[in-house]
C-alpha cells in the first residue's frame, strides 16, 4: 500500500507529486487497468496465438 506521510511545511502539490511517482514506481495504475474487466481464459490465449501466426507466417 502505497503512503505519503506530510512533512512540516510541506504542501500538499510536493505530496501530490510525490503520490503520484510513488504508486508509478508500485505499477499500481498498470494492474488496475489490466484488471478492470474479467477476461475469460480464452481472451487471455488468443494475443499469443494471433502473435505465433504472425511469426510462423513470416519465417
Amino acid at each position: 500500500m502505497t503512503q505519503v506521510v506530510l512533512g512540516e511545511n510541506e504542501g500538499i502539490d510536493s505530496a501530490l507529486r510525490r503520490f503520484k511517482r510513488q504508486v508509478s514506481k508500485a505499477g499500481i495504475l498498470i494492474d488496475v487497468k489490466y484488471h478492470r474487466h474479467f477476461e475469460t481464459p480464452i481472451e487471455k490465449r488468443k494475443p499469443k496465438a494471433v502473435a505465433a501466426r504472425r511469426t510462423r507466417r513470416f519465417k
